[in-house]
């Protein structure tokens, strides 16, 4: 049985676009394959992460961009898990290939959230939240992350400061990346001058509303081996995946158990632990879910997840020495939604293959990527990827 390779990626810039999902995934799909054979040559089957069909009112997305990617007659079908729908799209890649199913499988994401404009989006996120118990109150995704983060304050003694610095540190790191959203810096005062938007969360504690399309090509080691040079490919050696109740009243709001059993799944395949990790790409929608996705996969005690916005030497003395959010995360680079995970692989891929530029991490060796759907832990996903 060949192990999954990543042996190539590709991504449109993420931002407010005029191209169509299906134009941005011409983009990413031409990146992807610029040194590669044609796809239709060594394609065997394609998965689409696509958060909703409301923005450009448009579902059988694994049918359009597989006959846009001349791959007619190949299986292809989109993946829905909300904002963890290209992680989904991954994993499906990922346990084709593992399988022996395929040689090689794409794993694409594609979201044109800007076509629905504020409001558009605003009601199609609310689509992830209980019907019953939660869409027909009107709680928005901004007042639900603002529960989870006033109780992490409550419980924590964290500030809207700490929150803040997290901000701050991600629009740095986004700085030197081509593909984000926003490249500019941006301080603590910047942040906790900015307007509310659902308290204690202000207007750059929250990830933008963007447009953008990816492409991750994964193969067998046997076909990875004729098609690039091994160091300018990636394993994956580690999945997890796993849900919690849909209606946040009913969970912890302080402890995202479904990462912590994705990780866990994820690091138990890889054989690894949480401090061999060197750089991860976890889901900061909401500036508060940085916090707690670094406490819930293990990188820092419980309390301390606020840390993640100091350099690893600054930390308390049970962090791991791990950088978080290298590509700016959801915050900076952006988040279109279906597409989010896969930009998370890319930019892990990126630092494992010493691809990253300025923002490269020294001697990254190991990634982790979690990627979650619905509020905090409703769906969670996570993978290990390796340098080969």
């Amino acid at each position: 049985m060949s192990g999954p390779v990543i042996v190539s990626v590709g991504a449109s810039p993420v931002g407010e676009s005029e191209l169509t999902g299906r134009d941005l995934f011409s983009i990413a799909l031409a990146e992807a394959f610029e040194d590669l054979p044609n796809p239709a040559e060594i394609t065997d089957a394609l998965y689409v992460g696509n958060q909703s069909e409301a923005y450009e009112h448009q579902i059988m997305y694994g049918t359009l961009l597989a006959e846009w990617a001349g791959l007619r007659h190949t299986p292809a079908e989109r993946v829905e898990g909300c904002a963890a729908a290209g992680a989904l799209a991954l994993r499906h890649a990922v346990r084709d290939v593992r399988s022996g199913e395929c040689d090689v499988a794409l794993a694409c994401g594609v979201e044109k959230m800007t076509a629905g404009g504020t409001a558009g989006a605003t009601d199609a996120l609310s689509a992830a939240f209980d019907r019953a118990l939660e869409q027909r109150s009107g709680i928005t995704a901004p007042s639900q992350y603002a529960l989870l983060a006033k109780r992490y304050c409550h419980e924590t003694g964290a500030s809207e400061a700490d929150f803040a610095r997290i901000a701050v540190k991600n629009h740095r790191n986004a700085t030197a990346n081509p593909r984000a959203q926003y490249r500019s810096a941006i301080d603590v005062d910047t942040v906790l001058d900015s307007e509310y938007v659902a308290r204690p969360l202000k207007l750059f504690d929250c990830a933008p509303v963007s447009d953008g399309a990816a492409v991750v090509v994964v193969a067998s080691e046997e076909v990875a081996e004729t098609l690039t040079e091994e160091s300018e490919t990636a394993r994956v050696t580690g999945v997890g995946a796993g849900t919690n109740n849909l209606a946040v009243a009913d969970r912890d709001l302080t402890f995202v158990e479904g990462a912590h059993r994705a990780a866990g799944q994820a690091y138990e395949e890889a054989g690894i632990d949480a401090e061999d990790v060197d750089v991860a790409e976890v889901h900061d929608a909401f500036t508060v879910c940085e916090p707690l996705l670094a406490e819930a996969v293990g990188f820092a005690p419980r309390g301390a997840g606020v840390e993640s916005a100091l350099d690893p030497g600054e930390r308390s003395a049970d962090w791991t020495d791990v950088e978080v959010s290298t590509s700016g995360g959801l915050k900076a680079r952006g988040h279109p939604i279906g597409a989010t995970g896969l930009y998370q692989a890319i930019e892990a891929y990126e630092q494992l293959t010493d691809g990253a530029g300025d923002r490269q991490v020294e001697d990254a060796n190991r990634a982790l990527l979690v990627n979650e759907g619905g509020v905090a832990d409703a769906v969670t996903v996570a993978h290990v990827l390796e340098a080969t």
